[in-house]
């Protein structure tokens, strides 16, 4: 595993690889961010995501079944495409739902799984070693994707489930997916949406509301659909799909949804927020929850919204548009031909 994985992260990953994050970044000529500038605008604190992919490391009770559904809808789209990626690359998020529900899609040979939080990644350790893939070399990497610790035109796909929408940079970290992937490589991601939990948002609001005469954001702002195509065209990717589903999970009360948020690592990391959640303001905003969302069986539910982005790396073999001015037909020969329905 040692040599067949150290032309991609470079020589001296096996040394970065044990460090605590923040020290794993050093500058080297063999990352593919060597001549990427960034302008990051800073929306989310690191160190509090950081902190929530550490306590979800330690919180996951076994299988979510909205998280591999997310997964499983992921990777169906590998079973499309005819070409195998022997080498990827997955990225934080849902990554242990990932590697699990692969079952040989893709004709995957090397994976390299990849979080910020080292917790995280010693929890995928574990499970690796609890449920091995003799099929599949396996590695494990503290990183960040704003800073993607990865040789250009090294990886024949990228894969993110669920874990790109806590980037501050999220153009600047879809390039560096692109710069590393091989011509022909492929992209594929989900990210939560900007209708996701809009019972909780409008619960919350209407409890700052009437408690503390104000609003205060206490739910995290996410892309919208219109974005996502606009994401993959900026950072470069050939042939960019965007498509949408939306999920209503049901749980028995607001709070069992709060802590369903933090197993997943989803809870608030906006650097702009309030430290302080009133006690009331909590009671109040779980009370409004039921009152305006319960249904008979007394459950409430949440609305996951999820966006799946399908990019590829700019090869030879892909269809491009006709230039400019090539047309050798005219539409008014064309309405002259078939006449107007007017």
């Amino acid at each position: 595993m040692v040599v067949g994985l150290r032309r991609i992260l470079g020589h001296g990953w096996a040394i970065r690889r044990r460090l605590v994050p923040g020290s794993f970044f050093p500058s080297s000529s063999y990352f593919c961010t060597d001549e990427f500038e960034s302008s990051r605008v800073k929306i989310w604190l690191n160190y509090k995501s950081w902190k929530e992919r550490d306590r979800a490391a330690w919180l996951m009770g076994g299988k979510d079944d909205f998280v591999d559904s997310v997964a499983e809808n992921l990777l169906d789209r590998l079973e499309d495409c005819k070409r195998t990626f022997p080498t990827a690359l997955c990225l934080g998020g849902s990554s242990e739902a990932v590697r699990r529900l692969l079952r040989g899609r893709g004709g995957l040979e090397k994976l390299i799984m990849m979080d910020m939080s080292f917790d995280m990644v010693e929890n995928l350790k574990d499970t690796e070693r609890k449920d091995p893939n003799s099929n599949l070399e396996t590695m494990f990497v503290v990183g960040d994707e704003e800073f993607l610790p990865v040789k250009e035109s090294s990886l024949d796909l990228v894969i993110s489930c669920l874990g790109l929408h806590w980037t501050n940079d999220l153009p600047g970290a879809m390039i560096q997916c692109r710069l590393a992937m091989k011509p022909d490589g492929l992209f594929l991601a989900a990210i939560l949406g900007g209708e996701t939990l809009k019972e909780l948002r409008i619960a919350c609001t209407i409890a700052h509301m009437e408690r503390e005469g104000g609003i205060s954001p206490r739910i995290s702002p996410l892309a919208q659909v219109r974005d996502a195509g606009n994401l993959l065209t900026r950072a470069g990717f050939s042939l960019p799909g965007v498509d949408v589903d939306e999920y209503t999970v049901r749980y028995e009360s607001a709070l069992e949804l709060i802590e369903h948020l933090r197993a997943m690592g989803e809870t608030n990391a906006l650097f702009q927020r309030s430290n302080i959640l009133k006690r009331e303001t909590a009671l109040a905003t779980a009370a409004i929850y039921d009152s305006m969302f319960a249904a008979e069986d007394g459950t409430v539910p949440a609305t996951f919204q999820v966006i799946y982005m399908t990019g590829w790396k700019e090869h030879s073999s892909h269809q491009k548009p006709k230039t400019r001015g090539s047309a050798t037909i005219s539409f008014n020969d064309i309405q002259k031909q078939f006449g107007s329905s007017s």
